[in-house]
């Protein structure tokens, strides 16, 4: 193990083996792909980078020194074609492996990734293809994305050239093919710590996606998440299950684990099952999982004594808040503790249940010390334990590893959350005196009633605990008397009806259980609630149909 993570971070412990401090450096020119996976693929080629399986049954390892060679195929390739630092090159790869090669490859040249979901449509592709001014596709030719980014480039004046993997399609570069002929020549460009390498689009829950730029720096930000929450180790094997648009992506199967000299595990698949994932723990010795609550939810609902879990040691969770009906499940079953954690887009793991914490079932944990977290109120005022703020960043002077640079060509939309020396995450919590963290909801979703502020989760977290709920969302919809009501939106568990019988059942359950003030006066039963493409619940979408 050559312990490149160590060259980055200097990690300070307590007398009881506790970490109590963080501190990372950074030299000027360092660059990922060529400061990681190029001195790993030189001085350690052999090792397992990655052990990539499909639904159709179709295997293939890649070791570092694999690594290494195909992203500089695909740089060159992308050479070949034009791509120089500091073009915007999207990547809509699924979980196909040529995505590492291409991401890889942009890091390599400088160029700026921008992965993003398949799931995206003509309309949704015209704007982000002009917006970030994006010049070039890598895109997987499986199902109808050609079509769509075919239809959005006569609109889209920078769009020039197209990508396709695993599939040929007329008027798109078959990427397999040139990586397979190039000799994996490229000039390398002059690069800084400093250069954007990263763009995301955020899920847009509450409008347009805004555009979160990071510079290579970032990448170093998540040792913690796979040192300290993941859990990983160079002999292990991780999965995450999230697909390559979404920066959960990198947080778990890339930058983290690889600074880590960790071996990823990718299930490339087109619809989730439950019953085809479980068996892939048994046959591939999968020893660390991170999944958001969505598929934690979706697991226990199966007989889990009838599969082999033995391989896992250790579980993560995060995506949305955890509520503790799915933890103390999911412990019952397999013995293990679910590990939460809290981030965003714009930074990595800033909140963990981290190696070696108790977790407290619904808790996010306790800060990462690689960051000053503060909960404020509204005029940025540290609140004390127990008080219900804002949850915030404190920064001074340059930003930490981690946290993003801004939203790229939206000095205004940045200048919103990043000021007086906070980060503003938008998203209250409050915290135990044990130090402990634990999450309200977004500050747009708080529902003021009868003078009383009430946060969506704590009641969703009650809701979950009934037998007749799948999933649940909580809003506030307009009242005259008391400003707000609390209104439950739920799905139902097949052979539940939705009668006003089951809403009382729901409602006198609620009161039971938590503060009668926060429990649901309007219950609506849906067959499914809406969310993002990112599989977030749309809360805003439903408090708009309330208005109408």
């Amino acid at each position: 193990m050559l312990n490149l993570h160590k060259q980055y971070v200097e990690e300070t412990y307590d007398q009881n083996g506790i970490l109590s401090s963080i501190k990372m450096h950074c030299p000027e020119d360092y660059n990922f792909a060529y400061d990681v996976i190029d001195k790993l693929g030189s001085e350690a080629p052999s090792r397992r980078a990655m052990l990539w399986t499909n639904d159709k049954g179709a295997e293939r390892t890649f070791t570092f020194g694999d690594m290494r060679t195909y992203s500089d195929k695909a740089a060159g390739v992308l050479a070949v074609h034009g791509i120089k630092k500091g073009d915007k090159v999207m990547l809509i790869l699924k979980r196909h492996y040529q995505f590492w090669f291409a991401i890889l490859a942009c890091h390599k040249l400088g160029a700026i990734a921008i992965p993003a979901t398949n799931l995206l449509t003509k309309k949704d592709l015209e704007y982000r293809f002009n917006i970030a001014d994006i010049k070039a596709v890598v895109c997987t030719a499986e199902g109808n994305i050609t079509d769509h980014i075919n239809d959005a480039q006569p609109n889209s004046p920078t769009m020039e050239l197209k990508f396709t993997v695993n599939g040929k399609k007329d008027g798109f570069f078959d990427f397999d093919e040139e990586i397979e002929a190039h000799d994996g020549g490229f000039t390398r460009p002059e690069l800084k710590a400093s250069d954007p390498m990263l763009l995301y689009f955020t899920s847009g829950t509450t409008g347009y996606p805004k555009m979160v730029m990071h510079d290579n720096t970032y990448t170093l930000g998540h040792i913690a998440t796979a040192k300290h929450w993941h859990n990983v180790r160079p002999d292990g094997l991780h999965l995450t299950l999230s697909e390559t648009g979404w920066a959960k992506s990198v947080w778990g199967k890339l930058y983290g684990q690889w600074l880590m000299e960790a071996g990823i595990f990718v299930y490339d698949y087109s619809k989730f099952a439950p019953k085809d994932l479980l068996p892939i723990f048994s046959k591939y010795k999968i020893t660390t999982f991170c999944a958001p609550p969505t598929i934690f939810r979706f697991l226990i609902q199966e007989d889990l004594t009838k599969f082999d879990l033995s391989a896992l040691e250790y579980a993560t969770i995060a995506g949305e808040a955890l509520n503790p009906e799915v933890f103390n499940r999911f412990y019952e079953a397999t013995g293990i503790k679910l590990m939460e954690a809290f981030g965003q887009t714009e930074a990595t793991v800033m909140i963990a249940n981290t190696v070696g914490m108790e977790p407290k079932p619904g808790s996010m944990g306790k800060p990462n010390l690689q960051y000053d977290m503060v909960v404020v109120d509204e005029d940025g005022k540290e609140v004390d334990a127990g008080v219900t703020g804002e949850l915030c960043i404190r920064v001074e002077g340059e930003p930490p590893f981690g946290l993003f640079r801004g939203y790229y060509k939206n000095e205004q939309q940045t200048e919103s959350v990043w000021h007086d020396g906070l980060y503003h995450t938008g998203d209250t919590t409050w915290r135990d005196e044990d130090g402990y963290f634990w999450y309200v909801g977004r500050t747009d979703d708080i529902i003021k009633s009868s003078g009383y502020r009430i946060g969506p989760f704590e009641i969703e977290s009650v809701l979950m605990e009934h037998p007749g709920v799948v999933e649940c969302a909580v809003t506030g919809v307009p009242d005259e008397l008391r400003g707000q009501l609390v209104k439950a939106t739920i799905v139902l568990k097949e052979g539940f009806g939705a009668t006003d019988e089951l809403k009382k059942e729901i409602q006198d359950y609620v009161k039971k259980q938590t503060a009668p003030y926060k429990y649901p006066r309007v219950i609506d039963f849906v067959t499914e609630l809406p969310k993002t493409i990112s599989g977030k619940i749309r809360r805003v979408e439903i408090r708009g149909e309330s208005k109408q």
